[in-house]
Protein backbone atom coordinates (compact mmCIF):
# COMPACT_ATOMS: atom_id res chain seq x y z
CA UNK A 1 0.00 0.00 0.00
CA UNK A 2 1.58 3.32 -0.57
CA UNK A 3 2.33 5.14 2.06
CA UNK A 4 -0.39 8.16 1.35
CA UNK A 5 -2.85 5.07 1.76
CA UNK A 6 -2.14 4.12 4.89
CA UNK A 7 -3.11 4.55 8.33
CA UNK A 8 -0.36 6.37 10.41
CA UNK A 9 1.58 4.65 13.49
CA UNK A 10 0.17 6.23 16.87
CA UNK A 11 3.16 6.86 18.91
CA UNK A 12 2.21 8.26 22.40
CA UNK A 13 5.36 10.26 24.39
CA UNK A 14 7.99 12.59 23.02
CA UNK A 15 10.90 11.88 25.57
CA UNK A 16 14.07 9.83 23.27
CA UNK A 17 12.95 6.87 22.64
CA UNK A 18 9.71 8.23 21.38
CA UNK A 19 11.43 10.78 19.29
CA UNK A 20 13.96 7.79 18.35
CA UNK A 21 11.27 5.66 17.28
CA UNK A 22 8.90 7.93 14.93
CA UNK A 23 12.35 9.20 13.47
CA UNK A 24 12.77 5.11 12.71
CA UNK A 25 9.31 4.92 11.32
CA UNK A 26 10.56 8.71 9.04
CA UNK A 27 13.37 7.22 7.85
CA UNK A 28 11.60 3.60 6.54
CA UNK A 29 8.78 6.02 4.95
CA UNK A 30 6.18 4.92 7.57
CA UNK A 31 3.78 7.46 8.27
CA UNK A 32 3.37 8.19 11.92
CA UNK A 33 2.05 10.78 14.33
CA UNK A 34 3.56 11.32 17.54
CA UNK A 35 1.55 12.43 20.60
CA UNK A 36 3.21 14.75 23.64
CA UNK A 37 0.74 15.16 26.45
CA UNK A 38 2.87 17.88 27.54
CA UNK A 39 2.80 21.57 25.86
CA UNK A 40 6.93 21.79 25.51
CA UNK A 41 9.84 18.66 25.40
CA UNK A 42 11.55 18.07 29.27
CA UNK A 43 13.03 20.47 30.24
CA UNK A 44 14.30 18.12 33.44
CA UNK A 45 17.30 17.39 34.39
CA UNK A 46 17.90 13.67 33.20
CA UNK A 47 20.07 11.07 31.12
CA UNK A 48 23.43 12.40 29.97
CA UNK A 49 25.66 9.20 28.69
CA UNK A 50 25.04 8.01 25.35
CA UNK A 51 26.70 4.77 24.15
CA UNK A 52 27.97 3.81 20.90
CA UNK A 53 24.94 1.82 19.94
CA UNK A 54 22.39 4.42 20.16
CA UNK A 55 24.62 6.50 17.61
CA UNK A 56 24.72 3.58 15.18
CA UNK A 57 20.81 4.19 15.46
CA UNK A 58 20.84 7.73 15.53
CA UNK A 59 23.25 7.28 12.46
CA UNK A 60 20.99 5.31 10.56
CA UNK A 61 17.77 7.69 11.47
CA UNK A 62 20.05 10.39 10.02
CA UNK A 63 20.37 12.79 13.09
CA UNK A 64 24.02 11.82 14.91
CA UNK A 65 25.65 14.67 13.05
CA UNK A 66 23.75 16.71 15.02
CA UNK A 67 24.05 15.19 18.07
CA UNK A 68 27.91 15.26 18.20
CA UNK A 69 28.04 18.46 17.20
CA UNK A 70 26.58 19.61 20.65
CA UNK A 71 27.83 16.58 22.49
CA UNK A 72 31.00 15.94 24.22
CA UNK A 73 32.61 12.73 23.18
CA UNK A 74 34.97 10.13 24.92
CA UNK A 75 37.07 7.03 24.58
CA UNK A 76 37.79 6.36 28.14
CA UNK A 77 35.48 5.42 31.36
CA UNK A 78 37.50 6.20 34.07
CA UNK A 79 37.01 4.00 37.06
CA UNK A 80 38.29 5.53 40.29
CA UNK A 81 38.73 4.25 44.31
CA UNK A 82 37.00 6.98 46.42
CA UNK A 83 39.76 6.01 49.37
CA UNK A 84 42.94 6.16 47.24
CA UNK A 85 41.85 8.39 44.69
CA UNK A 86 43.92 6.47 42.18
CA UNK A 87 42.83 5.22 39.16
CA UNK A 88 41.85 1.76 38.52
CA UNK A 89 41.42 -0.32 34.82
CA UNK A 90 39.58 1.97 32.53
CA UNK A 91 37.67 1.24 29.46
CA UNK A 92 39.39 2.24 26.73
CA UNK A 93 36.82 2.54 24.07
CA UNK A 94 39.45 2.80 21.38
CA UNK A 95 39.89 -0.69 21.31
CA UNK A 96 36.27 -0.64 19.12
CA UNK A 97 38.05 0.86 16.39
CA UNK A 98 37.50 -1.87 14.07
CA UNK A 99 33.79 -2.52 15.08
CA UNK A 100 32.18 0.51 14.66
CA UNK A 101 32.60 4.37 13.23
CA UNK A 102 31.82 5.80 16.89
CA UNK A 103 34.41 4.04 19.23
CA UNK A 104 33.59 6.96 21.53
CA UNK A 105 30.05 7.25 24.05
CA UNK A 106 28.87 10.91 24.74
CA UNK A 107 27.84 13.28 27.25
CA UNK A 108 24.86 15.27 26.20
CA UNK A 109 22.00 16.34 28.84
CA UNK A 110 18.18 14.84 27.93
CA UNK A 111 16.81 17.71 28.06
CA UNK A 112 19.41 18.81 25.39
CA UNK A 113 19.08 16.20 23.38
CA UNK A 114 15.41 15.99 22.54
CA UNK A 115 15.49 19.13 20.78
CA UNK A 116 17.72 17.82 18.43
CA UNK A 117 16.02 14.90 18.05
CA UNK A 118 12.62 16.71 17.26
CA UNK A 119 14.37 19.13 14.88
CA UNK A 120 15.37 16.15 12.95
CA UNK A 121 12.02 14.86 12.82
CA UNK A 122 10.83 17.79 11.67
CA UNK A 123 13.18 17.82 8.68
CA UNK A 124 11.88 14.42 7.93
CA UNK A 125 8.59 16.04 7.77
CA UNK A 126 7.41 15.22 11.00
CA UNK A 127 6.36 16.92 14.16
CA UNK A 128 5.32 16.49 17.91
CA UNK A 129 1.12 17.35 18.34
CA UNK A 130 1.94 18.40 21.67
CA UNK A 131 -0.82 18.71 24.41
CA UNK A 132 -2.32 15.83 22.65
CA UNK A 133 -3.32 13.37 25.71
CA UNK A 134 -4.70 10.02 24.67
CA UNK A 135 -7.43 9.30 27.08
CA UNK A 136 -8.08 5.52 25.74
CA UNK A 137 -7.83 3.37 22.28
CA UNK A 138 -9.57 0.43 21.05
CA UNK A 139 -8.38 -2.36 18.85
CA UNK A 140 -10.53 -3.18 15.85
CA UNK A 141 -9.56 -5.77 13.18
CA UNK A 142 -7.26 -3.71 10.70
CA UNK A 143 -6.88 -0.61 12.92
CA UNK A 144 -6.30 0.58 16.76
CA UNK A 145 -9.14 3.89 17.48
CA UNK A 146 -7.14 6.58 19.73
CA UNK A 147 -9.69 9.15 22.23
CA UNK A 148 -7.11 11.98 22.34
CA UNK A 149 -8.08 14.97 24.17
CA UNK A 150 -6.12 18.41 22.25
CA UNK A 151 -6.43 22.03 22.56
CA UNK A 152 -9.24 22.23 20.26
CA UNK A 153 -11.42 19.38 22.06
CA UNK A 154 -11.57 15.48 22.12
CA UNK A 155 -10.15 13.92 18.64
CA UNK A 156 -10.83 10.28 17.34
CA UNK A 157 -7.24 9.26 15.34
CA UNK A 158 -7.23 5.98 13.34
CA UNK A 159 -3.91 4.35 13.67
CA UNK A 160 -2.50 1.06 11.91
CA UNK A 161 -0.84 0.85 15.42
CA UNK A 162 -0.21 1.93 18.71
CA UNK A 163 3.06 2.57 19.61
CA UNK A 164 3.23 3.34 23.76
CA UNK A 165 6.39 5.36 24.62
CA UNK A 166 4.55 7.02 27.61
CA UNK A 167 7.02 6.20 30.18
CA UNK A 168 7.51 4.63 33.88
CA UNK A 169 3.55 5.32 34.48
CA UNK A 170 2.29 4.32 31.13
CA UNK A 171 -1.32 4.35 30.68
CA UNK A 172 -1.43 2.16 27.76
CA UNK A 173 0.59 -0.59 29.75
CA UNK A 174 -1.94 -0.33 32.19
CA UNK A 175 -4.79 -0.46 29.51
CA UNK A 176 -3.62 -3.37 28.63
CA UNK A 177 -3.33 -4.82 32.14
CA UNK A 178 0.50 -6.01 32.00
CA UNK A 179 1.81 -6.40 35.60
CA UNK A 180 5.27 -4.91 36.45
CA UNK A 181 7.27 -7.10 38.09
CA UNK A 182 11.07 -6.39 40.05
CA UNK A 183 11.94 -4.07 42.31
CA UNK A 184 12.35 -0.54 43.20
CA UNK A 185 15.60 0.60 45.78
CA UNK A 186 14.89 1.87 49.10
CA UNK A 187 17.56 4.14 48.31
CA UNK A 188 16.88 7.03 45.22
CA UNK A 189 19.73 8.88 43.44
CA UNK A 190 20.62 12.16 43.27
CA UNK A 191 21.72 13.84 40.24
CA UNK A 192 23.18 17.84 40.03
CA UNK A 193 25.24 20.07 37.50
CA UNK A 194 26.99 22.24 38.61
CA UNK A 195 29.26 25.08 37.17
CA UNK A 196 33.38 24.15 37.95
CA UNK A 197 36.22 24.37 36.34
CA UNK A 198 38.36 20.98 36.85
CA UNK A 199 40.28 21.40 33.58
CA UNK A 200 42.41 24.46 34.29
CA UNK A 201 42.06 26.43 37.82
CA UNK A 202 41.67 23.38 39.54
CA UNK A 203 42.61 20.47 37.24
CA UNK A 204 42.06 17.19 38.22
CA UNK A 205 42.62 15.52 35.02
CA UNK A 206 39.79 12.93 35.58
CA UNK A 207 38.35 11.24 32.69
CA UNK A 208 35.64 12.97 31.54
CA UNK A 209 33.25 9.81 32.75
CA UNK A 210 34.02 8.60 35.95
CA UNK A 211 33.08 6.14 38.72
CA UNK A 212 34.07 6.84 41.83
CA UNK A 213 33.46 3.08 43.43
CA UNK A 214 33.20 3.27 47.74
CA UNK A 215 31.66 0.80 50.35
CA UNK A 216 30.14 3.76 52.29
CA UNK A 217 29.45 6.50 49.43
CA UNK A 218 30.04 5.93 45.45
CA UNK A 219 29.74 9.16 43.01
CA UNK A 220 29.45 9.04 39.39
CA UNK A 221 31.08 12.17 37.57
CA UNK A 222 29.97 13.23 33.78
CA UNK A 223 31.44 15.87 32.21
CA UNK A 224 28.55 17.78 30.17
CA UNK A 225 29.44 19.53 27.36
CA UNK A 226 28.63 23.50 29.67
CA UNK A 227 28.97 21.76 32.96
CA UNK A 228 29.87 19.18 35.16
CA UNK A 229 27.26 16.47 36.44
CA UNK A 230 27.19 14.42 40.12
CA UNK A 231 25.20 11.29 40.76
CA UNK A 232 25.77 9.56 44.25
CA UNK A 233 22.97 7.72 45.94
CA UNK A 234 20.61 8.83 49.17
CA UNK A 235 20.23 6.41 51.97
CA UNK A 236 16.70 4.91 52.64
CA UNK A 237 14.61 7.43 53.61
CA UNK A 238 17.08 10.48 53.81
CA UNK A 239 15.89 13.73 52.51
CA UNK A 240 17.04 15.55 50.26
CA UNK A 241 20.00 17.95 50.71
CA UNK A 242 19.66 21.72 50.68
CA UNK A 243 21.89 23.58 47.82
CA UNK A 244 25.01 24.33 50.22
CA UNK A 245 25.16 20.37 51.39
CA UNK A 246 24.76 19.58 47.89
CA UNK A 247 27.96 21.62 46.91
CA UNK A 248 29.84 20.05 50.39
CA UNK A 249 29.17 16.26 49.63
CA UNK A 250 30.88 16.82 45.26
CA UNK A 251 33.89 19.14 47.01
CA UNK A 252 34.24 15.44 49.38
CA UNK A 253 35.03 13.87 45.91
CA UNK A 254 36.79 16.53 43.97
CA UNK A 255 38.28 18.32 46.96
CA UNK A 256 38.00 21.77 47.75
CA UNK A 257 38.00 24.39 44.39
CA UNK A 258 37.94 27.91 44.04
CA UNK A 259 34.12 28.50 42.79
CA UNK A 260 31.62 26.49 41.98
CA UNK A 261 27.50 27.13 41.77
CA UNK A 262 24.58 24.96 41.61
CA UNK A 263 22.69 24.64 38.00
CA UNK A 264 20.05 22.34 38.94
CA UNK A 265 19.60 19.25 40.52
CA UNK A 266 16.61 16.28 40.77
CA UNK A 267 16.41 12.85 42.80
CA UNK A 268 14.47 9.90 41.29
CA UNK A 269 13.70 6.60 42.63
CA UNK A 270 15.50 3.99 41.35
CA UNK A 271 13.77 0.48 39.69
CA UNK A 272 14.20 -3.00 38.18
CA UNK A 273 11.15 -3.66 36.65
CA UNK A 274 9.73 -5.15 33.13
CA UNK A 275 6.66 -5.75 31.94
CA UNK A 276 5.03 -9.38 31.75
CA UNK A 277 3.88 -8.70 27.92
CA UNK A 278 4.83 -5.82 25.82
CA UNK A 279 2.13 -6.10 22.81
CA UNK A 280 -1.23 -6.95 21.95
CA UNK A 281 -2.78 -8.25 19.33
CA UNK A 282 0.36 -7.05 17.00
CA UNK A 283 -1.51 -3.89 17.00
CA UNK A 284 0.35 -2.22 20.71
CA UNK A 285 4.04 -2.07 21.57
CA UNK A 286 5.39 -1.22 25.13
CA UNK A 287 8.80 0.13 24.38
CA UNK A 288 10.75 2.06 26.75
CA UNK A 289 10.61 2.64 30.51
CA UNK A 290 7.27 1.83 29.47
CA UNK A 291 7.76 -2.18 28.89
CA UNK A 292 11.06 -1.90 31.48
CA UNK A 293 12.11 0.32 34.03
CA UNK A 294 16.07 -0.11 34.04
CA UNK A 295 18.62 1.36 36.71
CA UNK A 296 20.46 4.30 35.10
CA UNK A 297 23.95 3.16 36.38
CA UNK A 298 26.38 2.47 33.43
CA UNK A 299 24.05 5.15 30.93
CA UNK A 300 21.80 1.28 31.04
CA UNK A 301 18.51 2.99 31.04
CA UNK A 302 17.60 5.34 28.05
CA UNK A 303 20.15 3.32 26.15
CA UNK A 304 18.62 -0.45 26.40
CA UNK A 305 14.92 1.80 25.00
CA UNK A 306 17.04 2.81 22.10
CA UNK A 307 17.19 -0.43 21.39
CA UNK A 308 13.62 -1.05 21.18
CA UNK A 309 13.52 1.87 19.16
CA UNK A 310 15.96 -0.06 17.08
CA UNK A 311 13.84 -3.19 16.59
CA UNK A 312 10.24 -2.17 15.62
CA UNK A 313 10.50 0.19 13.25
CA UNK A 314 11.80 -1.80 10.53
CA UNK A 315 9.38 -4.48 10.89
CA UNK A 316 6.28 -2.19 11.00
CA UNK A 317 7.83 -1.33 7.63
CA UNK A 318 8.49 -4.47 6.15
CA UNK A 319 4.74 -5.67 7.33
CA UNK A 320 2.91 -2.50 6.19
CA UNK A 321 4.88 -2.49 2.65
CA UNK A 322 3.60 -5.96 2.16
CA UNK A 323 7.25 -7.56 2.61
CA UNK A 324 6.63 -9.43 5.66
CA UNK A 325 3.79 -11.67 7.33
CA UNK A 326 2.55 -10.00 10.80
CA UNK A 327 4.33 -12.67 12.49
CA UNK A 328 7.36 -10.82 11.95
CA UNK A 329 6.16 -8.48 14.34
CA UNK A 330 6.57 -11.51 17.48
CA UNK A 331 10.23 -10.99 17.19
CA UNK A 332 10.24 -7.45 18.48
CA UNK A 333 9.36 -8.59 22.21
CA UNK A 334 10.75 -12.38 22.39
CA UNK A 335 14.17 -10.42 21.28
CA UNK A 336 13.77 -7.23 23.27
CA UNK A 337 12.35 -8.53 26.52
CA UNK A 338 15.19 -11.07 27.66
CA UNK A 339 17.67 -7.87 27.11
CA UNK A 340 15.99 -5.97 29.60
CA UNK A 341 14.76 -8.26 32.51
CA UNK A 342 18.07 -10.60 32.17
CA UNK A 343 20.39 -8.16 30.35
CA UNK A 344 20.35 -4.65 30.80
CA UNK A 345 18.58 -4.67 34.52
CA UNK A 346 20.99 -7.31 35.91
CA UNK A 347 23.81 -5.75 34.25
CA UNK A 348 22.79 -2.27 36.08
CA UNK A 349 22.34 -4.08 39.16
CA UNK A 350 25.93 -5.45 39.06
CA UNK A 351 27.19 -2.21 38.23
CA UNK A 352 25.50 -0.74 41.38
CA UNK A 353 27.01 -3.66 43.48
CA UNK A 354 30.45 -3.14 41.43
CA UNK A 355 30.36 0.85 43.01
CA UNK A 356 29.75 0.20 46.40
CA UNK A 357 31.99 -2.83 46.67
CA UNK A 358 28.89 -5.40 46.97
CA UNK A 359 28.68 -8.83 46.50
CA UNK A 360 27.60 -10.16 43.22
CA UNK A 361 29.20 -6.96 41.65
CA UNK A 362 29.85 -7.32 37.80
CA UNK A 363 33.41 -8.49 36.97
CA UNK A 364 35.81 -7.66 33.93
CA UNK A 365 34.52 -9.26 30.39
CA UNK A 366 37.74 -11.15 29.56
CA UNK A 367 39.88 -8.30 27.69
CA UNK A 368 40.30 -4.21 27.21
CA UNK A 369 38.41 -5.30 24.16
CA UNK A 370 35.76 -7.37 25.56
CA UNK A 371 34.73 -5.02 28.40
CA UNK A 372 34.66 -2.16 25.73
CA UNK A 373 32.17 -4.11 23.99
CA UNK A 374 30.38 -4.90 26.85
CA UNK A 375 29.54 -0.89 28.07
CA UNK A 376 29.06 0.35 25.06
CA UNK A 377 25.88 -1.99 23.97
CA UNK A 378 27.84 -3.33 20.78
CA UNK A 379 28.17 -6.59 22.60
CA UNK A 380 24.05 -7.48 22.35
CA UNK A 381 22.91 -10.72 20.61
CA UNK A 382 19.38 -11.08 20.01
CA UNK A 383 17.51 -14.22 20.09
CA UNK A 384 16.43 -14.06 16.45
CA UNK A 385 15.91 -18.04 16.03
CA UNK A 386 13.33 -18.14 19.24
CA UNK A 387 15.89 -20.97 20.88
CA UNK A 388 17.01 -18.65 23.90
CA UNK A 389 20.51 -17.84 22.81
CA UNK A 390 20.88 -14.00 23.33
CA UNK A 391 23.56 -12.25 25.39
CA UNK A 392 24.62 -8.63 26.40
CA UNK A 393 28.40 -9.60 27.93
CA UNK A 394 31.16 -10.90 25.38
CA UNK A 395 33.81 -13.09 27.11
CA UNK A 396 36.19 -13.09 24.37
CA UNK A 397 39.79 -11.86 24.71
CA UNK A 398 39.83 -11.36 21.05
CA UNK A 399 36.68 -11.07 18.46
CA UNK A 400 35.07 -13.79 17.78
CA UNK A 401 33.37 -15.10 14.23
CA UNK A 402 30.20 -13.37 13.79
CA UNK A 403 26.94 -15.47 14.58
CA UNK A 404 23.09 -15.23 14.27
CA UNK A 405 21.56 -12.13 16.51
CA UNK A 406 25.25 -10.51 16.88
CA UNK A 407 25.15 -6.65 15.99
CA UNK A 408 26.84 -6.88 12.83
CA UNK A 409 30.51 -5.50 13.42
CA UNK A 410 30.17 -1.69 11.15
CA UNK A 411 33.42 -1.82 9.07
CA UNK A 412 34.35 0.10 6.23
CA UNK A 413 34.69 -1.08 2.74
CA UNK A 414 35.46 -0.02 -1.13
CA UNK A 415 32.26 -0.26 -3.06
CA UNK A 416 31.08 0.72 -6.52
CA UNK A 417 30.88 3.97 -5.59
CA UNK A 418 34.26 4.63 -2.70
CA UNK A 419 33.78 3.93 0.97
CA UNK A 420 30.88 2.40 2.46
CA UNK A 421 30.08 0.67 5.51
CA UNK A 422 28.58 -2.43 6.22
CA UNK A 423 25.81 -0.75 8.54
CA UNK A 424 25.86 1.95 5.72
CA UNK A 425 24.60 -0.85 3.04
CA UNK A 426 21.62 -1.98 5.42
CA UNK A 427 20.31 1.28 6.21
CA UNK A 428 17.11 0.26 4.28
CA UNK A 429 17.08 -3.31 3.57
CA UNK A 430 18.36 -6.53 4.42
CA UNK A 431 21.98 -7.39 3.12
CA UNK A 432 23.80 -10.37 2.12
CA UNK A 433 27.15 -10.25 2.70
CA UNK A 434 29.15 -12.73 0.77
CA UNK A 435 32.54 -13.48 1.49
CA UNK A 436 34.42 -14.81 -1.48
CA UNK A 437 37.14 -14.76 -3.77
CA UNK A 438 35.94 -12.31 -7.33
CA UNK A 439 38.50 -13.36 -9.02
CA UNK A 440 36.85 -17.10 -9.32
CA UNK A 441 33.51 -15.10 -10.60
CA UNK A 442 31.27 -16.61 -7.87
CA UNK A 443 27.32 -16.26 -8.37
CA UNK A 444 25.68 -13.15 -6.51
CA UNK A 445 22.72 -12.36 -7.06
CA UNK A 446 21.66 -9.37 -9.41
CA UNK A 447 20.61 -6.16 -6.82
CA UNK A 448 16.33 -6.25 -7.92
CA UNK A 449 14.87 -5.70 -4.93
CA UNK A 450 14.75 -2.84 -2.74
CA UNK A 451 14.09 -5.33 0.40
CA UNK A 452 17.46 -7.81 -0.27
CA UNK A 453 20.61 -6.74 -1.33
CA UNK A 454 23.93 -8.63 -2.60
CA UNK A 455 27.63 -8.02 -2.57
CA UNK A 456 30.75 -9.95 -2.71
CA UNK A 457 32.93 -8.95 0.02
CA UNK A 458 36.29 -10.07 -1.39
CA UNK A 459 40.17 -8.99 -0.63
CA UNK A 460 40.86 -8.62 -4.57
CA UNK A 461 38.53 -5.74 -6.15
CA UNK A 462 36.24 -6.97 -9.00
CA UNK A 463 37.66 -6.98 -12.62
CA UNK A 464 35.72 -4.59 -14.78
CA UNK A 465 35.18 -7.35 -17.12
CA UNK A 466 34.11 -9.80 -14.25
CA UNK A 467 29.91 -8.58 -14.49
CA UNK A 468 30.34 -7.99 -10.29
CA UNK A 469 31.68 -4.62 -10.34
CA UNK A 470 28.18 -3.06 -9.15
CA UNK A 471 27.75 -5.74 -6.23
CA UNK A 472 31.44 -6.38 -4.78
CA UNK A 473 33.03 -4.72 -1.86
CA UNK A 474 36.61 -4.64 -2.18
CA UNK A 475 38.65 -5.41 1.15
CA UNK A 476 41.69 -4.45 1.28
CA UNK A 477 43.76 -6.74 3.69
CA UNK A 478 40.99 -8.74 4.62
CA UNK A 479 40.35 -6.60 7.44
CA UNK A 480 36.95 -7.11 7.35
CA UNK A 481 37.14 -10.41 6.49
CA UNK A 482 39.35 -11.31 9.44
CA UNK A 483 36.78 -9.67 11.79
CA UNK A 484 33.74 -11.55 10.60
CA UNK A 485 36.10 -14.84 11.13
CA UNK A 486 33.38 -16.63 9.17
CA UNK A 487 35.22 -19.76 6.42
CA UNK A 488 35.45 -18.85 2.78
CA UNK A 489 32.40 -19.03 0.95
CA UNK A 490 29.95 -18.10 3.79
CA UNK A 491 27.09 -15.79 3.52
CA UNK A 492 26.21 -13.74 5.97
CA UNK A 493 22.50 -12.18 6.01
CA UNK A 494 22.70 -8.91 8.03
CA UNK A 495 19.28 -7.10 9.18
CA UNK A 496 18.17 -3.50 8.63
CA UNK A 497 18.72 -2.74 12.08
CA UNK A 498 22.45 -4.13 11.91
CA UNK A 499 21.97 -7.55 13.47
CA UNK A 500 23.01 -10.39 11.54
CA UNK A 501 20.10 -12.59 11.08
CA UNK A 502 21.98 -15.70 9.74
CA UNK A 503 25.08 -16.98 8.92
CA UNK A 504 25.11 -20.43 6.55
CA UNK A 505 27.12 -21.67 3.73
CA UNK A 506 27.05 -19.99 0.12
CA UNK A 507 24.57 -21.77 -2.69
CA UNK A 508 22.24 -20.84 -5.32
CA UNK A 509 19.23 -18.70 -3.90
CA UNK A 510 20.40 -19.27 0.04
CA UNK A 511 20.28 -15.84 0.68
CA UNK A 512 16.30 -15.40 -0.73
CA UNK A 513 15.52 -18.61 1.46
CA UNK A 514 16.80 -17.24 4.45
CA UNK A 515 15.01 -14.15 3.71
CA UNK A 516 11.74 -15.84 3.07
CA UNK A 517 12.16 -17.85 6.46
CA UNK A 518 12.49 -14.85 8.41
CA UNK A 519 9.68 -12.91 6.79
CA UNK A 520 7.05 -15.05 5.69
CA UNK A 521 7.14 -13.94 1.84
CA UNK A 522 9.17 -14.22 -1.07
CA UNK A 523 11.90 -11.02 -1.48
CA UNK A 524 9.71 -8.49 -3.37
CA UNK A 525 11.43 -7.61 -6.97
CA UNK A 526 10.41 -3.81 -7.31
CA UNK A 527 10.03 -0.76 -5.79
CA UNK A 528 6.55 -0.18 -3.64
Amino acid sequence: MAPDQQLPVAVVGAGPIGLTTALGLAHYGVPFVLLEEDATLSSDTKAGTTLTRTLEIWNRYGCVDEILAAALRIDEIGDIDRATNTPRASVQLAELVNDTQFPFVINLPQQHMEPILAAALERSGGSVLTQHRLESFEVQDDRVLLTVQTPDGVREIEASHLLACDGGRSKVRDALGATVSGETLPERYMLIDVVVDLDVSNARDYPYLAYFSDRSEWMVLIRQPNCWRFLFPLASGAEQPGEEDMLVKVKQFIGEVDRIELLGSVVYNVHHRVADHWSAERKVFLMGDAAHLITPMWALGLNTGALDASNLPWRLAWVLRGWAEPELLDGYEQEQRPVAINGSGEMAEAARKYMSHQRGAVTAAGSDWATAYTRTLLGVRLDVDGEGDWSMVMTSAEPPAVRAGDRAPDLALQGPLGRQTIHGLCRESFVALYFTDVRRRPEIPVNDSPALKHYAVSRWDAPLDSGLRDRSLFDPGSIATTRYGVPAETVVLVRPDGHIAAVAPMAAGVAEELYTGITGRPVPREEV
